[in-house]
């Protein structure tokens, strides 16, 4: 209890209010008469901990690959210093250098669960894979070369580093340390050569006899160098620079690749020309002539085959000719050449092969080729080089993400329902092998419930993932750009497009999983409402509203002589028109003053549109031009299953759609749902006051009464009588005046608009990489296009619930709440009718009820709590197929059926009271209903303002979770509103990670860490003690294969691989101790982590021993070093002391 009242006090101090206003709002918590317990929150500050979980998604900006044969295990590291590393599908992880710096080189110590990155600050580091998070051992910096090439020989402890001087450094990978042989590049090449041969490019040693070391300059010039002789054997010199070089097996020959495009095949004991030049994609010319020179072959690789032909595969090399040609990978396979284009530039490829020995026939089986932008697998053992079907979630990015939404413990047939209609959109013709990187074990999967990942993108894409138990997978795709016409060339498309590229991007998503019903809002300020079916339909005409969303000052008034324009239709009226059975024709393309009107952005389709299983299209929304003026951007979204209703709104205004009818049941602008004096006596305007007809189009303007008496009560006239002819003429030159700067102004508004949704657009795959992050605004409202729209009070969050509407209601009832920009919660009554037939012929009746209460900064997210405390859903009505044709006493039964609110509401008593949650940038406020009292409150941030804010369940309790543009992370109890967490995690650097965080239940959260990949993390402390187990295992212990055969006349005659005694060679007493000023060794803080993941008992014992010594030992070999230097320094000073007594010792002392 102790405990309790001191979080309390701090509480109080929190949140900035004295402790009598603290009892005070505690005594309208609970309104008298109707005195309840105080609410018993279970939530404590010890049940939260953040930590990252897991990252999907493809590598941002690969920059090297590397493959254990043994272990299946692939690795990429990327220009952020990333790496990440594959198994079987399932089975990943991401490991960071905190340098950032980029990798240039990775190589697997294969089979024994290590891996050594360089990086292009020059450094090596070796990573402990033994352990579910990879940790760094030991790092090595290089003080005054620069590191270019690595090669790790097959189980040799020894690696071998290139250097951009043209040295070679040899590294002991179990200590990291230097070894005192050095390759000199001035022994290395001909003693007559008058230019540096360049950067080391090459090293590897020959299959066949270890002592031989063929090193490849970039200048074009390849040494075999002796080991033991430390000299050079062969050089071999060509006049174009060398990329690549790799050997045939048996160490005879070796190919090396040019930055002319073209193949030089040597013989090991030839230097003097190439056995063989191979232009694979030059033009072969008459009269013996070379061939035209092509682009620099960046990489080859020579794998052979027992049976047949070897292999040789290729990385560029293409003739300049092919201007706009796609990337390509060429397969040479005996006299056969084929040319497998890609989708993006190769980074690097490698040829995966049965065997991990490099002397025996290698047998290759299939080609990882690493893109810009993907991962492909090829297979060589098929006909036409079929590619695998990748398993990993690396699709994220198709088209650049947009939006985001993440939901946590969703209906268990939601999965299997996805995934069965997602089955049908893969595509055919994959190889049929499994995929062949299957290294490593799954964690045990602790979670129980089933999450979904919904990713809206630019294109129009809705991808949904089933993203369970730290894994991903893609479960079903939909295409919202199908129910538009797409304009063939740029000459065809309408000039009533607000964006020039990605028309059809998502901005919002609004999803029921429990009613199965989809909604997204798009950018060209469309909505478009999906319903879930297993059936395939074909719908002849595509459903379609029109809503025409008026924002206008109270200064705006008609001309003289201008007629107002008629009423539109009002939505909400006793007989709402049903759709007609072709797309809505606009009223007007051009206004009276030749500016665009009533035409929507994007044009939908009139041909019959084929829907296959999955989310079809309901209804499509567009809001129109309006007198030369684009529609505003969406800014929020919400759809509802039981009451059959859709509403958005923008910094115009609100509309409200009932979907089951086709009808519009509500659209006001802000100022006229706000009010314009006391919200609080406004009259409620419902557009069900008159009735007129219109042309078949649902065109509502934003109210019921004539533009120039909008600041007047509805009943007063709309001019004066007593107007002298004095103030006729004034009020005539000044409606002049309005007019014309109307017309401008509206004008530069369409152009500022265009320019503004392009900003407004992701741009994260493109190399200036968030042209908008500078200018994020506070209000979150992308829709800004001119001064005098900053002002405007946008709808910014929308919620639908069964709840006390007025004071005096005593009992719940069906409403939508909506918050502002600007701080405003206002309620919006809702009539349903009863349900079955009876829903779709009687009419909703919407009056809007008035604003609540107001927070300081927009509105961000609403939610609705019982008397006991529990989170009540909206309400929902469960999925059922709509499609099949029910039996009678089906139809029967749906007739008398009336869709019910499945909330704990339902089942309260009348006396009950209910708490609504409101979170807006800056403060949280929990309100008691009825009475509208505020009984809690809690200021998040003074400084920065909140991003995002989502009321979450964690531990069978609810907390508010809050991610702040300054980084923090922070969570808060209900209904107190204590701060139960706050952990300073990520500053708000890109736009990208605003548009996309969100938090979920039971302690989840993700956003897009990089435009190419998802961060996934919690804040639950259970989760945070279960991650071990649940990250899957890399390294398994696997039986190195067998060496192979060397025969029995290859070992009567020594005709087989040569061994070499690296030990004896490089170890420190044949060669001595490298430079210390040459490199340092850093330990790594994965050394006493990989003890402490180590075999309990005496293996743990004595490797922590062993770890002891070798830090012993370096202490001790600085300390020699020390006092060395120490004798050196006191030698050289008693030898000039020495000297100088010399020099004077006959000397008087008159002659100094």
């Amino acid at each position: 209890m102790r405990k309790f009242n001191i979080r309390k006090v701090l509480d109080g101090l929190t949140a900035g209010s004295s402790s009598a206003s603290q009892q005070q709002q505690l005594q309208q918590q609970h309104p008298p008469g109707n005195r309840e317990p105080e609410i018993q929150e279970t939530l404590q500050s010890e049940h939260f901990q953040l930590c990252k979980t897991v990252r999907h998604g493809f590598p941002y900006q690969p920059s090297a690959l590397a493959f254990d044969p043994v272990q299946k295990i692939l690795a990429v590291g990327t220009q952020t210093g990333a790496l990440r590393l594959f198994g079987r599908p399932g089975v990943e992880c991401y490991c960071q250098h905190d340098s950032g710096a980029a990798v240039i080189q990775l190589q697997f110590l294969i089979n024994e669960g290590a891996l050594v990155s360089a990086l292009a600050d020059d450094t090596l580091h070796l990573w402990n894979l033994r352990q579910k998070r990879p940790a760094i051992l030991h790092s090595l910096k290089f003080c005054r070369e620069r590191v270019t090439f690595c090669h790790l020989p097959f189980q040799s402890k020894w690696l071998y580093v290139g250097t951009e001087r043209g040295n070679i450094h040899i590294v002991n990978v179990e200590s990291f340390t230097l070894s005192g042989y050095v390759i000199m590049w001035n022994k290395a090449i001909e003693l007559s050569s008058k230019s540096h041969p360049g950067p080391i490019v090459h090293i590897s040693d020959n299959p066949m006899d270890e002592g031989k070391l063929l090193i490849g300059f970039e200048s074009g010039t390849v040494v075999l160098w002796d080991l033991k002789s430390k000299k050079a054997d062969y050089r071999y010199t060509y006049d174009e620079a060398i990329h690549s070089v790799a050997w045939h097996h048996e160490g005879k020959q070796f190919i090396c690749s040019h930055s002319d495009g073209t193949l030089t095949i040597w013989n090991v004991r030839s230097p003097a020309k190439p056995v063989q030049t191979i232009t694979p994609h030059g033009k072969q010319l008459k009269d013996g002539k070379k061939p035209e020179p092509c682009k620099p072959i960046l990489k080859v690789e020579f794998k052979t085959t027992r049976p047949g032909e070897p292999f040789i595969i290729l990385s560029g090399g293409l003739s300049y000719d092919t201007v706009g040609r796609r990337p390509c990978l060429t397969v040479m396979h005996g006299k056969s050449t084929a040319v497998l284009e890609m989708d993006y530039s190769i980074v690097d490829f490698l040829t995966l092969c049965e065997t991990p020995y490099p002397n025996d026939f290698q047998e290759p089986y299939a080609v990882v080729v690493l893109l810009e932008k993907d991962l492909v697998l090829i297979d060589l053992a098929q006909n036409g080089y079929p590619i695998f079907e990748n398993p990993y979630p690396l699709s994220i990015h198709e088209s650049p993400v947009t939006c985001c939404e993440y939901f946590a413990d969703c209906p268990v047939d939601l999965i299997p329902a996805l995934y069965s209609v997602g089955a049908r959109q893969k595509r055919q013709g994959y190889s049929k092998k499994e995929w062949p990187i299957n290294g490593g074990n799954w964690g045990l999967g602790a979670q129980s419930y089933s999450e979904i990942i919904i990713t809206g993108h630019a294109d129009g894409s809705v991808k949904f993932w089933d993203a369970s138990a730290i894994n991903l997978q893609v479960l079903y795709k939909l295409k919202t750009s199908k129910v538009f016409e797409k304009s063939r060339n740029k000459d065809d498309k309408p000039n009533t497009d607000i964006v020039d590229e990605d028309p059809y991007a998502i901005q919002i998503i609004s999803w029921c999983p429990e009613g199965r019903m989809l909604c997204i809002a798009g950018v060209s300020a469309h909505v478009i409402i999906y319903r879930f079916s297993k059936q395939e339909v074909i719908t002849e005409v595509i459903p379609m509203l029109e809503v025409r969303l008026l924002y206008e000052i109270s200064d705006v008034e008609s001309p003289e002589g201008e007629q107002a324009p008629p009423l539109p239709t009002p939505v909400g009226s006793a007989n709402p028109q049903p759709v007609p059975p072709q797309s809505h024709p606009s009223t007007s393309s051009t206004s009276s003053d030749g500016l665009r009107d009533n035409v929507p952005c994007l044009k939908v389709k009139n041909s019959p549109l084929k829907q296959s299983p999955g989310y079809q299209t309901e209804l499509v929304i567009q809001l129109v031009w309006v007198s030369g003026e684009p529609p505003q951007q969406i800014t929020s979204l919400a759809v509802n299953s039981s009451y059959g209703l859709v509403v958005f709104g923008n910094c115009s205004g609100i509309a409200m759609v009932d979907y089951l009818q086709k009808a519009v049941l509500l659209n006001l602008g802000t100022i006229e749902l706000c009010g314009f004096s006391d919200p609080y006596r406004r009259e409620p305007r419902s557009p069900r006051k008159s009735r007129q007809p219109s042309g078949g189009l649902c065109d509502i303007s934003e109210g019921t009464v004539v533009p120039e008496d909008r600041c007047k009560s509805p009943t007063s006239g709309s001019s004066s009588p007593h107007n002298s002819d004095d103030e006729q003429k004034v009020n005539n030159f000044i409606e002049k005046v309005k007019i014309k700067s109307r017309k401008f102004s509206k004008m530069v508004a369409s152009d500022i608009a265009k320019m503004s949704r392009k900003l407004s657009l992701p741009t994260d795959l493109k190399p200036d990489l968030d042209i908008k992050d500078n200018s994020f605004s506070r209000s979150r409202s992308s829709s800004v296009t001119s001064i005098d729209k900053e002002s405007r009070e946008a709808i910014s969050a929308l919620h639908f619930c069964e709840t006390f509407t007025r004071k005096a209601d005593s009992a719940p009832s069906p409403c939508l709440w909506v918050g502002t920009t600007l701080g405003t919660v206002l309620v919006i009554a809702l009539n349903l009718p009863p349900g079955g037939e009876q829903r779709l012929l009687q009419p909703v009746i919407v009056s809007p009820s008035g604003t609540i209460l107001r927070l300081k900064g927009a509105v961000l997210r609403m939610a609705f709590l019982d008397s006991t405390g529990c989170l009540m859903p909206p309400a929902y009505e469960s999925w059922k197929e709509h499609n099949v044709p029910e039996e009678k006493d089906e139809k029967e039964k749906l007739k008398k059926r009336r869709p019910v609110s499945v909330s704990p509401s339902s089942s309260q008593e009348i006396s009950e009271n209910q708490y609504a949650v409101i979170c807006s940038e800056k403060q949280a406020k929990v309100i008691s209903l009825p009475t509208q009292s505020c009984a809690y409150k809690q200021n998040i941030t003074e400084t920065s303002f909140v991003l995002r804010g989502d009321i979450v369940s964690l531990s069978n309790s609810i907390c508010l979770a809050c991610f702040c543009a300054n980084g923090h992370i922070m969570t808060f109890s209900l209904p107190s509103l204590r701060p139960l967490l706050d952990v300073y995690y990520l500053p708000l650097t890109n736009m990208r990670i605003a548009r996309t965080f969100c938090f979920t239940n039971n302690g989840q959260a993700l956003y897009l860490v990089s435009p190419t990949e998802i961060q996934r993390l919690t804040y639950s402390q259970e989760t945070c003690e279960n991650l071990q187990e649940m990250l899957g295992e890399l390294f398994t212990p696997v039986e190195t294969p067998e060496a192979p055969n060397r025969g029995f006349f290859k070992g009567l005659f020594g005709g087989g691989a040569q061994s070499l005694d690296r030990e004896e060679l490089f170890g420190e007493s044949s060669s001595g101790k490298a430079s210390r000023s040459l490199a340092q060794h850093i330990p790594g803080p994965g050394g006493i982590e990989g003890v402490k993941g180590a075999a309990s008992g005496v293996v743990g014992e004595l490797a922590r021993a062993r770890l002891a010594l070798d830090e012993r030992g370096q202490k001790l070999s600085d300390l020699e070093e020390r006092t060395a230097a120490m004798l050196s320094s006191a030698d050289s000073f008693s030898k000039h002391a020495h000297e100088m007594m010399l020099k004077y010792k006959d000397k008087k002392w008159y002659q100094f």
